[in-house]
C-alpha cells in the first residue's frame, strides 16, 4: 500500500526533480540540503526517523522546510510525524502529497495547514500511468510560494 505507478518516481524524474530545479534557482532562497528518508515499517521507528530529520533542519538553521512524499496509505504517518516534528520547532513547513479524491490523511496534526496536492489525474485517482501523479515545476511553485509566505509571517512576529 502506499507507492502505485502514477505516482511512481521514476530514475529520469529523480535525476530531473521539478522540485530541486525550482527551489535551488530561486534567488530568495538559500537551499541548505536534500534529506532522503525511508518510511519504517515500525510506528517507534518512524517517529525516530522524523525526529532525527527535524533536528537536523533545526541544528542546520533551515528557514523553512518542504516535506515530500511519494505514497499514501501507511507512509502518511511518516509523512505527519515529520511535518509535526518540523513545525514544533517553530520552522514553517509546507507539505507535498498525492492527495486526489481520497481528500483525507491517515492520520493529521495542526502543522499540516499547508499540502500541495500533485495530483494530476482527472479523476483524482492513482492510475496506471506512470508517473502521471508526481511532482511537476508547477506543484513546486506552489509549494515555494507558500513556503516563503510562511517564512515572511514567521519573520513579521
Amino acid at each position: 500500500m502506499g507507492i502505485g505507478p502514477s505516482t511512481k518516481e521514476t530514475t529520469l524524474h529523480h535525476f530531473r526533480d521539478p522540485l530541486l530545479d525550482v527551489v535551488s534557482s530561486d534567488n530568495d532562497i538559500d537551499l541548505l540540503g536534500i534529506i532522503v528518508a525511508g518510511t519504517p515499517q515500525e510506528n517507534g521507528d518512524k517517529v525516530f526517523v522524523a525526529e532525527r530529520a527535524a533536528a537536523w533542519t533545526e541544528a542546520m538553521r533551515a528557514d523553512g522546510v518542504i516535506v515530500s512524499i511519494d505514497g499514501w496509505g501507511n507512509s502518511n504517518i511518516d509523512f505527519a510525524t515529520c511535518i509535526e516534528e518540523v513545525g514544533k520547532r517553530n520552522i514553517p513547513v509546507v507539505g507535498m502529497s498525492f492527495v486526489g479524491v481520497q481528500a483525507q490523511f491517515v492520520v493529521t496534526n495542526k502543522y499540516m495547514d499547508t499540502i500541495v496536492d500533485f495530483n494530476k489525474s482527472g479523476e483524482g485517482i492513482e492510475t496506471e500511468v506512470v508517473g502521471e501523479n508526481t511532482v511537476a515545476a508547477i506543484d513546486a511553485k506552489k509549494a515555494l510560494a507558500f513556503l516563503k509566505l510562511k517564512m515572511r509571517k514567521r519573520e513579521e512576529k
